[in-house]
């Protein structure tokens, strides 16, 4: 009687929580609304009044992903980047990318997974165009800074190398055996040594 008198907007975010737990835990295919009202001991109507479709419930819980994915990736690169210690700057950003990731694994779980579902893929997309902007338009003074060679040329293939052991790292540390500050100075110091041979 409890779950009825809610009402459907204060149910929405548990509803999606839940969903975010089926789907970390089984992938997006694992999320019904028959899986998300026996995980919430509720009745399927009630998950209905709240999505009216399966595809609403998943498309509202990606945008909500996506939305804590991006800011997070945003928020961990540095506004004003201090190139005198490249190095530290390269270890830097991945203990800060893999503590966004430490702090919400469930969300980059269904991002991340070694099957990722069809549905996600123009999303991630997406978002990982919107970083590379922001990177690329943060490391190409730093190679000129650093007295790489044809930087503007080059800038393309390093942005991509950055952004594939971003992916990289995030699989690793959900993968588990690591922490943030071990495995970000691992990707922090070989990111640093490709860019400087570059």
């Amino acid at each position: 009687m409890r779950a009825a008198h809610l009402g459907p907007e204060r149910r929405r975010p548990q509803v999606l929580e839940n969903a975010l737990a089926i789907a970390a835990e089984r992938g997006l295919g694992g999320v019904t609304m028959s899986a998300v009202a026996k995980r919430m001991d509720v009745t399927k109507p009630v998950i209905y009044a709240c999505f009216d479709r399966r595809e609403a419930l998943l498309e509202a819980l990606l945008e909500r992903e996506e939305q804590r994915l991006l800011d997070g990736m945003l928020a961990a690169l540095p506004a004003q980047p201090s190139l005198d210690d490249p190095e530290r700057l390269m270890i830097e950003w991945f203990q800060a990318l893999l503590t966004v990731v430490a702090d919400a694994p469930e969300s980059w779980k269904i991002v991340f997974g070694s099957d990722p579902e069809p549905l996600i893929a123009d999303r991630l997309g997406q978002a990982r165009a919107e970083v590379a902007k922001v990177v690329s338009r943060l490391m190409l003074p730093a190679l000129c800074t650093w007295g790489v060679v044809d930087a503007d040329r080059k800038l393309p293939v390093l942005v991509d190398l950055f952004m594939s052991s971003n992916d990289s790292a995030v699989r690793s540390l959900l993968a588990g055996g690591w922490t943030p500050a071990e495995l970000g100075e691992l990707f922090g110091t070989s990111l640093h040594a490709a860019l400087k041979s570059a």
